[in-house]
């Protein structure tokens, strides 16, 4: 029978520790010979990278496979006939493990510490060369210097530069008989997401010649990549939409329709969302809020694969179909082969030891907005198996911002959000406009919006619900982590819908993120706010602590000392005008946590410390034993 309780205080078996601990985060997935290799990010040992071949670890104790390349990272590592080829993050040399456990450099030693970075590796098919994207840090230019080179693998630590000049490249591919490499490129204030372009050249002997552009357009690529059949394929949003097309004589063939997307934002190198397997082609779209996998025929016709999953990423192929880190509402994430006939997990996942009962399935709704535009977001019910709704009280409720801003809210299970559903919480996970998966156009519309937008459908969601009474009008939150953090700073600041917030690592002075970030997002805000600094009297108009005078509602503030991306002075300017108003506040600072908290006991800290300050503006008491939180 089940129990009534006041929401917010309904005890939960989803502990913080199970949230965290023990939640291996999958990387790329990379298939040769009949056996898969995986990265695995463990917050249990400080998150620490591994990779893993058909289960067993191939690095040493002390190393952990991760690239600083655009600080984000992504393609750390690839494989080459039984070789792992990877990024140490020690000193962000390439090294290589061959076949036989020996452990070699690949390149030189930089005059500056972690100076030379790589990332996005392609090994040509005699391997010979290591193609990648080199990142040079120089102590007395303001910006590093990106370029494609060609590392030689035969230990020389011989590193030729191949394309110089752009601002930034990615994604490089070598055509099968290794004669041709694609590479995309962008310069300034572009992100990959805006406007890329795709070239193509001759290679041989470790150089490339006769390099040209494919396309004329303003387009976004992604994941270039060369079939069996020798012809060049490629992501573009030429149509709205990131849809599949092969390059036939310098002319775009499309070969997907309809309102999907193929592409994901490559806020990270090393994204796979299609692959070859034989003359078909399997590949992962987003639409309608979740993931699907499909194949296209040679005839061009498409056939839905039978997948219990709503993400999917990371394809590879295997000799009968692909591999790939699949979830679902129901499950975390895990590596598993798919085939047309039946799904092998190659990855054990976590024994949680809870029913499907626990876990919420979220509604996609489209909501009305500022404009007289929609916006969408995924709103997850209360959701425990031993606690019923209650008839006198509506549930307070969590709208969450995700971060980027140009991201989207995950589509699979999220222990973070059954924390709160399961203690009696609603929780709207907002894809605002801005937001991918629902095309160009959408995405798009935070061009120059930045801190508007994206605030309003956070409104618009929490003030669609109470008229709903699906929440509680005096009862909402808002939280989110970096530009998550910004939209929830300027959400309490310029508005007065919500009762409490928590940022993470949020974006409160846009003048300071302008003066002060490092390259990849040095000129992000030229599209989202206007160019620095001809547009400051906007950067002023949208800062949350420019106008910290019209804030008067309760925060808690979680940030990382040591974060390059959004320094933590940010945290302690939101502090200071917290404290001239009188309003409650929590600051939560962990000295050894960069942008994104790695470490499990800082993660199990964090999502202590909001529902301690939750609880307290709410007036409900947990059922959990929670350690002290100091609310000013």
């Amino acid at each position: 029978m089940k129990i009534s309780a006041p929401y917010g205080s309904w005890k939960s078996l989803v502990s913080a520790e199970l949230v965290v601990s023990g939640a291996v985060g999958y990387g790329e997935v990379i298939s040769q010979d009949n056996s898969f290799w995986w990265a695995e990010s463990r917050p249990n040992e400080g998150g620490r990278v591994v990779i893993v071949r058909d289960g067993v670890e191939v690095v040493p104790d002390d190393v952990n496979v991760r690239t600083l390349v655009h600080e984000y990272g992504g393609g750390a590592w690839t494989v080459a006939t039984g070789s792992l080829i990877y990024s140490d993050y020690e000193d962000q040399r390439l090294r290589k493990i061959d076949s036989q456990g020996r452990t070699c450099e690949l390149t030189p030693e930089p005059e500056t510490a972690r100076g030379l970075r790589y990332a996005n590796g392609v090994v040509t098919s005699d391997d010979e060369w290591f193609i990648c994207v080199q990142e040079k840090h120089v102590e007395d230019k303001s910006e590093p210097e990106n370029s494609l080179v060609a590392v030689s693998l035969d230990e020389t630590c011989q590193v030729k530069d191949l394309v110089l000049g752009p601002d930034f490249v990615s994604s490089p591919a070598i055509s099968p008989n290794g004669d041709k490499v694609c590479w995309i490129q962008w310069d300034h204030p572009n992100m990959p997401w805006d406007n890329t372009e795709l070239w193509v050249a001759d290679f041989q002997d470790g150089a490339i010649s006769n390099a040209r552009r494919i396309g004329d357009q303003q387009e976004s690529f992604f994941q270039p990549s060369w079939g069996p059949d020798g012809k060049l394929y490629v992501v573009s949003d030429r149509d709205n939409w990131w849809h599949l097309y092969r390059i036939e004589e310098d002319q775009f063939v499309q070969l997907t329709f309809g309102n999907f997307e193929i592409a994901t934002p490559q806020w990270v190198f090393g994204l796979s969302r299609y692959v070859f397997q034989g003359e078909e082609i399997w590949f992962a779209y987003s639409q309608q809020g979740k993931d699907h996998l499909a194949i296209l025929e040679k005839n061009g016709d498409v056939r839905e694969v039978n997948l219990e999953a709503t993400s999917i990423n990371s394809l590879s192929a295997t000799n009968d179909g692909v591999v790939a880190v699949i979830a679902s509402y129901e499950q975390e994430p895990a590596v598993v082969k798919i085939t047309e006939k039946e799904q092998v997990l190659c990855s054990t996942p976590r024994d949680l030891g809870l029913s499907s009962e626990w876990f919420p399935r979220p509604e996609l709704l489209e909501f009305p907005t500022s404009e007289g535009d929609t916006a969408w977001a995924h709103v997850y019910p209360p959701t425990n198996p031993d606690f019923q709704k209650s008839d006198e009280e509506l549930p307070p409720l969590i709208v969450l911002a995700h971060g980027g801003p140009t991201g989207a809210a995950r589509t699979q299970l999220q222990l973070s959000i059954a924390w709160w559903t399961s203690r009696g919480f609603c929780v709207a996970d907002v894809d605002y406009r801005g937001s991918t998966s629902y095309g160009r156009k959408y995405r798009h519309r935070l061009h120059n919006n930045w801190g508007v937008l994206d605030v309003d459908d956070c409104v618009a969601i929490a003030e669609h619900l109470v008229q709903e009474r699906r929440a509680d009008k005096n009862r909402l939150a808002i939280k989110g982590g970096s530009a998550g953090g910004f939209t929830v700073l300027a959400a309490l600041t310029f508005h007065n819908v919500f009762s409490t917030g928590a940022s993470r690592y949020g974006v409160a002075d846009l003048e300071a993120l302008a003066k002060d970030t490092h390259k990849f997002e040095a000129r992000y805000l030229d599209r989202l706010i206007g160019p620095w600094p001809e547009a400051k009297d906007i950067y002023y108009s949208r800062s949350p602590i420019k106008h910290a005078d019209q804030l008067n509602t309760p925060l808690l503030l979680l940030q990382g000392s040591l974060d390059p991306i959004v320094p933590p002075n940010q945290a302690h300017m939101m502090v200071d005008t917290l404290k001239e108003k009188n309003l409650p506040y929590a600051l939560l600072e962990f000295p050894d946590e960069g942008h994104g908290f790695r470490k499990s006991e800082n993660q199990i800290k964090a999502l202590q410390a909001e529902l301690s300050f939750f609880a307290e503006q709410f007036s409900f008491t947990p059922q959990d034993s929670l350690p002290p939180l100091t609310i000013n």
